[in-house]
């Protein structure tokens, strides 16, 4: 086919125009997806939205946003806060304890173990806080997962003065395999600030200071005081 032939045959034209308005409408769908993206994808967010089941969880978060910062730097707020996973341990005595049971409290899960360092020197600061600010609206429950009995864990308590702490323990570990699925525990000492909805307003792998200023108004925020 000459050039001529091209030129008076409208069908061996290149599709220039329709090509034109496909690349157009990819491109206004992409564009669509990364402002979904844009609105949707929140800091620590496990969904696009709040759950249903934590009403006003998100409002507590946006307050504590700001003040993960200095001591608490490390802590991930959850943006859109969802239940955290049914989770179980026990009392001293064996008795048998699941996050339901302190609904109605702002909690500051963590876990630990004697032979994580950062975990023995963390649990002071913990005692600490739950001396300043436990009570009816908060608590500090951190749960140990040895594996070995109780005894080595009772002499460390001890020794350390952690007078204010209630003994709760996992010796099956299950709770760290249950927030590992949930993508918030990689190791330890692991905290998570749950609400009295039981849901999880942040998430923090490592140790912190959580006597300090810093670590206090953060949980304030978090009890709504």
């Amino acid at each position: 086919m000459n050039e001529d032939s091209r030129q008076e045959n409208p069908e061996a034209r290149p599709p220039q125009k329709s090509n034109r308005r496909w690349l157009v409408g990819a491109a206004i769908l992409a564009g669509a997806v990364v402002g979904v993206g844009a609105v949707y994808g929140t800091k620590g967010g496990m969904g696009n939205q709040e759950s249903a089941s934590c009403p006003g969880a998100a409002a507590v978060a946006v307050k504590m946003d700001p003040l993960a910062k200095g001591q608490v730097a490390a802590l991930n707020v959850n943006l859109a806060p969802q239940p955290l996973t049914s989770i179980s341990f026990q009392t001293a005595d064996g008795a048998k304890v699941t996050l339901a049971d302190f609904k109605g409290k702002t909690v500051l899960l963590n876990l630990w173990a004697t032979w994580c360092i950062p975990c023995r020197k963390e649990m002071p600061a913990l005692n600490k806080l739950q001396a300043d600010l436990g009570g009816k609206d908060f608590e500090v429950v951190a749960v140990n997962i040895d594996t070995q009995g109780p005894e080595r864990v009772e002499a460390f308590l001890n020794d350390a003065g952690i007078d204010k702490l209630h003994r709760y323990a996992d010796p099956s570990t299950g709770i760290l395999q249950s927030l590992k699925n949930e993508g918030l525990a990689q190791g330890l000492p692991t905290s998570v600030i749950v609400d009295k909805q039981g849901c999880r307003l942040g998430a923090m792998a490592g140790p912190a200071e959580w006597a300090s200023d810093d670590a206090k108004a953060l949980i304030r925020a978090a009890i709504g005081s």
